[in-house]
């Protein structure tokens, strides 16, 4: 019962959360589940509530979204996410959590000190960075804040940046739910309960948050993502799962 308890109200916070950055529903739920599913098995688990929260999100915000950058760098984030989600079962890891973890850190850094607005990527990078962050989605679970660091480069207003960011997640997890549950569904089967809390958590935190994002000056934006991508970094550093 108590993992259950804990399950729904991370499940809240991490809504919250992605709601006003983008991202966050892998990044907090995956670690925590770890110790009682193992990494492979808590990427599976949080898939669903992930996919749940982020097309509840995508609905709510959908007049928001750029589809000039959804069609180039969302889908270069889906074949990525295949590709991760592939490979899945032999990649992930502790040290690969980490490094994630240290990419967190230096991605919001950089969105602290404005590195971010004084880059802008060009077609070529930015569907390389696209796919990377499909990659380590699909791999890990976690692709919401590295695809968020490069975002931040294309200064986009906070409605149109997390409506495109929850696009291309939702795109994400078209291209790796089929593969995961073709590995592994019998963990759907398994823990229904835990399924069914995250999944609520994360979907009552998805109403929660968005009034906050409408009251977030576009000036200060980017560094509210960027203590955030700090913040997880630091979380995922401790507990890289």
């Amino acid at each position: 019962m108590t993992l259950l308890v804990e399950a729904a109200v991370l499940g809240l916070l991490a809504g919250a959360i992605a709601s006003v950055a983008g991202f966050g529903i892998g990044s907090l739920l995956t670690p925590m589940l770890v110790p009682a599913l193992g990494t492979g098995l808590a990427v599976v688990a949080v898939a669903l509530p992930h996919a749940a929260g982020t097309a509840l999100r995508l609905w709510r915000l959908r007049a928001w979204i750029d589809w000039r950058l959804l069609r180039g760098f969302g889908v270069a984030s889906a074949g990525g996410g295949l590709l991760g989600a592939i490979m899945h079962g032999q990649l992930s890891g502790t040290a690969l959590g980490r490094v994630f973890a240290c990419l967190l850190i230096l991605s919001g850094l950089a969105g602290l000190v404005g590195w971010t607005k004084r880059v802008t990527l060009d077609r070529g990078p930015a569907l390389l960075a696209g796919g990377l962050a499909g990659f380590f989605g699909g791999l890990v679970g976690n692709q919401g804040s590295i695809r968020s660091a490069a975002l931040l480069t294309f200064h986009l207003s906070p409605r149109a940046f997390v409506a495109t960011a929850t696009a291309v997640a939702l795109l994400v997890d078209a291209a790796r739910l089929p593969v995961y549950l073709a590995q592994s569904a019998l963990v759907l089967q398994e823990h229904p309960g835990l399924i069914a809390a995250l999944t609520a958590g994360v979907i009552a935190g998805t109403l929660i948050g968005e009034p906050i994002l409408r009251r977030i000056p576009e000036a200060v934006f980017a560094r509210v993502v960027g203590v955030l991508l700090l913040v997880l970094g630091c979380y995922m550093l401790v507990y890289p799962g």
